[in-house]
């Protein structure tokens, strides 16, 4: 399998997964901005939108969208247990995919981490992730993961909750939030996307300074 992805993206959550299962993958970064390869090749030939993750499967086929991303990697290594396979549970897998896609990751992070999104409109999604961090607060007050154990939705969950560093959000708020997030960077998978990560994340950065 090909993985393209951008340094510290949603698609760190394909990452996550991968090496919880004990996955192998070729990992090939897009430069955020460009949309080009470290080898120059032009990404938008191969997803026209330019966006991360993208992966080719072993049989060459190209699959775009992190959650279909992320449920495809679960039901390929289904002896890492990374999602229920069917039934109520899955459902509920679902949810939480769809819930931090779209009522986090597009309806607040977007906003707030755009270098273009004018200020009432960073205001306007910073005032309404209140509400959503608190569906995340109540839910995981008394448990470990989102579901029974951990899951693909837990890898794109602390992604998504890392871009807080980069914003007015303040996790000290929400300490089940701020004890899942610290528990979850702890887990070997996530420290070792983050510390692989962060680095590339930081010369993306200093290179786009730089142009």
């Amino acid at each position: 399998m090909e993985l393209y992805f951008s340094p510290l993206s949603c698609s760190m959550a394909s990452r996550i997964a991968l090496y919880d299962a004990g996955a192998t993958a070729a990992f090939i970064e897009v430069d955020a901005a460009t949309k080009r390869t470290a080898a120059g090749d032009d990404f938008r030939a191969i997803n026209p939108l330019g966006l991360v993750p993208t992966l080719r499967t072993d049989a060459g086929e190209l699959l775009t969208e992190n959650a279909a991303i992320l449920q495809y990697l679960a039901r390929h290594l289904p002896a890492a247990q990374l999602a229920p396979v069917d039934g109520f549970a899955l459902a509920q897998l679902q949810q939480w995919l769809c819930f931090i896609g779209t009522e986090l990751h597009q309806a607040v992070f977007k906003a707030l981490l755009s270098k273009t999104a004018p200020a009432e409109v960073k205001a306007y999604a910073l005032a309404h992730s209140r509400a959503r961090l608190e569906v995340l607060e109540r839910h995981l007050a008394d448990r470990e993961f989102l579901l029974d154990r951990f899951s693909v939705a837990d890898a794109y969950l602390v992604t998504v909750l890392t871009w807080t560093a980069a914003t007015p959000i303040d996790l000290g708020d929400w300490p089940a939030l701020r004890a899942y997030v610290t528990r979850l960077r702890a887990r070997p998978s996530v420290a070792r996307a983050l510390a692989e990560e962060v680095p590339l994340y930081r010369r993306e950065q200093a290179g786009a300074a730089r142009r």
